[in-house]
Formats: structure tokens, C-alpha cells, sequence
């Protein structure tokens, strides 16, 4: 009869077995068990379908003495592992009031139901334990067996008569307890070998993330823009497989490559609410069907879609998306892709910025060795100190001390940064040569907030003093005032050069802010471009023809 029931069941737990593999080869099965945290809705969903696992062992159980033997527990046990208390409970009272209701095997029914529900709490709280252990199917063979044991212990407490209950327990305690144990087991089998599928395939998708973070880290070296973006695009469609890559900035399309490109323009206006979505949260979405993308095209062929957000020292400058046509195709390997590749070119972005940065401060450090230290400042500064020595000699001292502070300040090499009270030295000292040069023709005045203290970019102001000086004010005859305020505006600093001299047009301005003003020299133009990239911020210049002009730089908090 042990004989017996034992290959019966056997053959029985050959059912559960296949379709837990089938299940196990499940795009959705597999997407839902490699979630790293399950929302409410994937508790309710686990725990109907092991619940439901655990109604087919029960259909599929031997009919002996008005009970049923059978591998109901196996779902219950399997589904508090995977999914914790919430998961095993729910997946124990589906099965277990399942057991307590149906017609067949009346004389266990609520013994075997209650112990199916305790199956299910006891797995759950003992997940976390569970997952510690290196063999996770060994311990679930031996918890399977415990839960089993108590079982049939509740079944000798609960059913009646008595002496009908314990020749059951004799005949069905030791074949139901290790085919279910073993069942259980072979459950957790195939969710490790889905899991370690996935990890094989993480593996393979970080070894293309490199090999295209490789081929795009050239191209990217020029920014986010069309032309890089497209690049980049090109590389990623082609190696990894999906039905379109995209770009975005805040606002645009950069560029989009694959299926869709007949409403995803480039330079379009950003259409998808999902890319929005992200843009303001700052963290990675998935969408799975269309409705989740929200294309206001419903004809769009795309239908999942990954959308990862592309940073810049911490703030979203754009976004890389990976589509495919059909829904729930995107994998766990798909977005652990999407994210290493927007990681390594958020990187690769930032690395291009400090290139660009150096480049910039290598063009001011060279604009002031080639045009503010030039040897025709130089020879009227001497020029002016030497008058000085035959009628005042103490002037002529403080002239020459200036003119070395100006000149070691100026040669030596600089770092990223330096404190805003080193820059206004600088100015200083280059405007008391000009200022005893010019003698009445130019008045310097300074309002300096005392309790200021922050870094600012080297050579930031000389350009912008030097332009006021030379067009401003030495264009007219008279020359007039120079007036230069630094102080704090809410979290920001300001710094304004002000003057009274010939001013300019509206029209100027605009081509001067634009770099399109030869006259300007590269020195106003490097100085924009440095706020921008550095704190996003630009020039603002307000002048009156005849009357002057005042430029203001902002350094937002503090000046870093």
C-alpha cells in the first residue's frame, strides 16, 4: 500500500513538476520573480497563482479512506519563500478554503486546510532565514518536511474519528512528506536557475554596456547634442538588439534611430508623457504596454519601453530610451542595460565638461598672457612709473609693487578655483596702473561686501574690466567713472562692473551675448561660456548709448 502510494504520487507530483517549468519559462513568470520589491498588486496576482499551484495539487491528490493525499503544500511553501508573509498567507488561505469547501475528502477538510494556511504563514516569516542559507532547496526540502509533520500532527488533533485519523497519518506521513519536500525543492531549483539566467545575462548585457560605453566615449567627448546623440544611437541599436534608441535633452528630441522615426523627429518638442515623467522625478521608468508609454500617436508601433535619466553633476540634462515593439518584452537585462549605459555616459558627459572647462580656462589664461599682459600694457605701465620716480617716489614704489602682484598673479599657474577676494586683487592692481596712467581721466570706486567668502573661476573679471576700460570709458576724451560692487543676492553672489561711458545699443548687446561680436574679443565670449557650463547662469549686460554700462555675473550659492 506504502509502495503503492508512493509511486502514485509520484506520478501525480510529475503534474506540478511540468508545469512549474513551463511556468518558469514564462517571459511575465520571469519578469515578476526578479523583482526586487513587489508592489500590492504583484502580491495579490503571486498569491492567486500559488494558490492556485497548490489547487491543482490538491486535484491531483490519491483518494485514501475519504481523505486525499496530496501536494497542495507545495505552492503554499514556494510561494511564502518567494514572496514573504503577504505572499505565503494569501497563497495558503487561496488554497486552504479551497480545501475546507470542495466535496471531495470531507473527513480532513478542515484539518488539511488549516494546516495549509500555517504552511504559508510559517514559510513566509521563515523567508528571510532561508535566504541567508547557501542551499536554499536543501532547506526547503527540510522545511517542506516540518510543515508536512505538522500536518499530519493538526490532522490527529482535528479529525474524527481518531483511530481512522491515525491509520492515515501511518499510511500517508512519510510519502507525502518527501514528495513534497522534494517537490518544493525542485520549485526553488528552477527559481534560482531563473535567477542565475538573469545574472549570466546581466553579465553579458555589462560586457556590451562597456563595449559600447568604448566606442561612444569619443563621440561624447563633444556634449549632448544632435550629432553625438545620433552617433551614439546608431551604436546602441545596432548592438543591442531593440526596435529603437532615442535621446533627449529637457525639452527636444536629440535623436531617434529604428522604428518610429516617422512621428519621433528629431528636434521635435518631447511628446511622451513617460519621458516627461521622468524628467521631473529624475528616476528610471518602464513602461510595458503602449498606454504606459503615452505616444499621443496610437498608431506608434512601439510598444515597451525603457526611459533613463541622463545627469550632470546631479541635475537631468536629458534622457536615453530603449524601445521594442511588442509588450512586457522588456527584460530585467533590458533596463539593468539601460541603466549601466546612462551611467557610463552621464560619466562620460561630466568628463567632457572638465575637458571643456580646462579648455576654456586655457583659453583665458592664454587670452590674458597674449592680450591683458601685453608688452604694450607692460611699456606704458613702465612708462607711467618712471614719471612717477621724478616727482613722486612713493607712488612710483606702490605703483611697482602693484605691477608685480600683477604680473605673478597673472603667470602663475592657476587651479578650478580661487577665492573671489584673489580676483578682485588682481582687478585691483590692473586698475591703479590705469588709474595713474590716466590720472583724471579714469575714477575707480569698489563696494565690496566684506563678509564674502567664496571661490569663483580665475580670470573671470579681467575681460570684462578690461572691455569697460578700453570701449567704455577710454573712448571718450573726458574717460570717466569705473565702478565695481560685489555682494550677496539671496543664496547668490553678484558681481557688477559698472561705467559711464559710451554705452551701447540694444542690438549690440544681443550680438555680444550671442558671440557673434568680433569686436568683444574672445575674452567676453569665454567668460559667457564659462558661466553657462559652470553654473548655468550668463552674462547680463543693461547699457544706455551715451550714458553706460553695468555687467553682472552671478555665482549661484555661494559662488560654487
Amino acid at each position: 500500500m506504502l509502495l503503492e502510494l508512493t509511486q502514485s504520487l509520484i506520478n501525480k507530483l510529475g503534474i506540478i513538476v511540468l508545469s512549474a517549468f513551463l511556468l518558469s519559462k514564462s517571459t511575465l513568470f520571469k519578469r515578476y520573480i526578479l523583482k526586487e520589491n513587489l508592489t500590492l498588486r504583484d502580491k495579490i496576482l503571486f498569491s492567486f497563482l500559488f494558490g492556485l499551484v497548490g489547487i491543482i495539487g490538491t486535484y491531483s491528490g490519491i483518494h485514501i479512506n475519504d481523505a486525499i493525499a496530496n501536494s497542495r503544500s507545495i505552492g503554499v511553501i514556494v510561494a511564502g519563500l518567494f514572496g514573504g508573509p503577504a505572499v505565503g498567507i494569501g497563497a495558503g488561505l487561496v488554497a486552504g478554503i479551497h480545501r475546507m469547501l470542495i466535496p471531495i475528502g470531507r473527513f480532513t477538510a478542515i484539518a488539511c486546510g488549516i494546516s495549509t494556511i500555517l504552511g504559508g504563514v510559517i514559510a513566509g516569516y521563515l523567508k528571510k532565514y532561508v535566504d541567508t542559507k547557501p542551499n536554499k532547496w536543501l532547506w526547503g526540502f527540510i522545511l517542506a518536511s516540518f510543515i508536512e509533520t505538522i500536518q499530519m500532527a493538526i490532522i490527529l488533533i482535528l479529525a474524527r474519528p481518531l483511530d481512522q485519523a491515525f491509520r492515515l497519518v501511518q499510511v500517508i506521513f512519510l510519502p507525502m512528506t518527501f514528495i513534497n519536500a522534494s517537490g518544493t525543492a525542485f520549485f526553488i531549483l528552477l527559481i534560482r536557475q531563473i535567477h542565475e539566467e538573469n545574472d549570466r545575462a546581466g553579465a553579458v548585457k555589462a560586457q556590451l554596456a562597456l563595449s559600447i560605453a568604448t566606442q561612444t566615449l569619443p563621440i561624447l567627448r563633444n556634449g549632448l547634442n544632435q550629432y553625438s546623440c545620433e552617433a551614439a544611437a546608431k551604436i546602441i541599436y545596432e548592438a543591442s538588439g531593440v526596435d529603437a534608441v532615442s535621446f533627449t535633452n529637457t525639452e527636444s528630441i536629440l535623436a531617434h534611430i529604428g522604428v518610429g522615426t516617422d512621428h519621433h523627429k528629431v528636434g521635435h518638442l518631447i511628446t511622451t508623457n513617460m519621458t516627461k515623467k521622468v524628467l521631473l522625478s529624475k528616476h528610471y521608468m518602464v513602461g510595458q504596454t503602449q498606454l504606459d508609454i503615452e505616444c499621443p500617436n496610437k498608431s506608434c508601433k512601439l510598444k515597451a519601453c525603457i526611459v533613463v535619466p541622463l545627469f550632470m553633476k546631479e541635475n537631468v540634462i536629458g534622457t536615453l530610451k530603449l524601445y521594442k515593439k511588442f509588450e512586457n518584452s522588456i527584460t530585467s537585462s533590458d533596463i539593468e542595460l539601460a541603466k549601466g549605459l546612462a551611467h557610463l555616459f552621464s560619466t562620460q558627459l561630466e568628463l567632457s565638461e572638465i575637458y571643456y572647462q580646462k579648455e576654456l580656462l586655457g583659453k583665458a589664461e592664454l587670452k590674458a598672457l597674449q592680450a591683458q599682459i601685453h608688452p604694450h600694457f607692460l611699456f606704458n605701465a613702465l612708462n607711467t612709473i618712471v614719471s612717477f620716480c621724478r616727482t613722486d617716489a612713493l607712488k612710483a614704489r606702490d605703483l611697482l609693487m602693484q605691477l608685480s602682484y600683477y604680473l605673478r598673479n597673472s603667470f602663475k599657474t592657476t587651479g578650478e578655483f580661487i577665492p573671489l577676494a584673489q580676483e578682485l586683487k588682481h582687478i585691483e592692481s590692473y586698475l591703479s596702473i590705469e588709474e595713474a596712467r590716466f590720472s583724471e581721466r579714469l575714477e575707480v570706486q569698489y563696494f565690496i561686501d566684506a563678509q564674502i567668502d567664496c571661490l569663483v573661476p580665475p580670470l573671470i573679471l579681467q575681460p570684462i574690466v578690461e572691455n569697460a576700460l578700453k570701449h567704455g570709458l577710454m573712448s571718450t576724451k573726458k574717460g570717466g567713472k569705473l565702478e565695481i560692487y560685489a555682494y550677496r543676492e539671496n543664496s547668490d553672489i553678484v558681481v557688477e562692473i559698472k561705467d559711464n561711458g559710451i554705452g551701447m545699443t540694444e542690438a549690440k548687446i544681443k550680438t555680444i551675448l550671442e558671440g557673434n561680436d568680433l569686436s568683444a574679443g574672445i575674452g567676453i565670449n569665454n567668460v559667457n561660456d564659462r558661466l553657462k557650463s559652470i553654473y548655468g547662469t550668463s552674462l547680463q549686460i543693461e547699457s544706455y548709448v551715451d550714458k553706460g554700462t553695468i555687467v553682472k555675473l552671478i555665482f549661484p550659492q555661494g559662488g560654487m
